[in-house]
């Protein structure tokens, strides 16, 4: 399985605000043409916590190289550790799994991006795997830094930081040669 990871800091941001951002995921198409559309199933989120825990379910879709990439995911909410872990139930992976984790840092906080995901064809992932860990990186980086108005910086990965530094790409419709 391969492993990616995405540490964005966050000046004058709290943690819980910080958390409070991340886990609105019906926000992200509106952030980065690349995701083209999430929906996300309230009905299945604990209502009985009161604290904002429990699960929910999404449907995503994002371009990818020359179609669109579909799945559904359970996306379990920690509030008390400002943590959301998702696992895909369904979808054009054959494992999709990570973790959102925010934490204080002097001045701000950090937001900390860790998935592994895996397509099943091993005889491809020497050509799907780069091309999909970076759509990631550079997708969840965009998206974290455009939820608070660009006021954030990805730390320790200085090539991903310089990428999501310029504009984005425009990306095709599928089918003609997306990303």
């Amino acid at each position: 399985m391969r492993s990616v990871h995405v540490a964005v800091e966050l000046p004058g941001v709290s943690p819980a605000a910080g958390y409070g951002q991340v886990k609105q995921f019906a926000r992200y198409p509106e952030l980065v043409p690349v995701v083209r559309a999430v929906t996300v199933h309230d009905g299945s989120t604990d209502a009985g916590a009161g604290d904002g825990s429990g699960e929910e379910t999404s449907d995503w879709e994002v371009y990818f190289r020359n179609g669109i990439l579909r799945w559904t995911e359970s996306d379990r909410f920690d509030p008390a550790d400002l943590a959301i872990a998702f696992t895909q139930l369904d979808g054009d992976f054959e494992e999709f799994e990570g973790e959102w984790r925010i934490s204080q840092r002097p001045g701000g906080c950090l937001v900390d991006f860790r998935a592994g995901f895996d397509f099943g064809i091993p005889s491809l992932a020497g050509i799907l795997d780069p091309v999909a860990e970076r759509v990631i990186k550079e997708t969840i980086a965009r998206v974290v830094i455009g939820l608070f108005g660009g006021a954030g910086h990805v730390v320790g990965d200085e090539a991903l930081a310089h990428a999501v530094s310029l504009p984005p790409a425009e990306i095709p419709l599928a089918g003609a040669g997306a990303v």
